[in-house]
């Protein structure tokens, strides 16, 4: 009985890791293909062209300091 059960179980699991895997896949595939069908969603860093604005383009990097310091 032990061995139908670990052989059942080892079969299952790679059923549903394959199974997983090609969900995965094709989900990712059609959230790119519908993603690039779409406007960027901020606009107003393209010009009237389409291309990126490189002087209007702002990066802030945050540090996260947790020292404390009390005066």
């Amino acid at each position: 009985m032990l061995s139908v059960t670990l052989t059942f179980s080892v079969m299952f699991s790679v059923m549903f890791l394959i199974l997983g895997t090609t969900v995965g896949w094709l989900a990712k595939e059609y959230v790119i293909q519908r993603d690039s069908k779409f406007i960027p969603t901020h606009p107003e860093m393209f010009d009237e062209n389409g291309q990126i604005i490189p002087d209007e383009v702002l990066a802030v990097r945050f540090e996260n300091d947790f020292e404390e310091t009390d005066d």
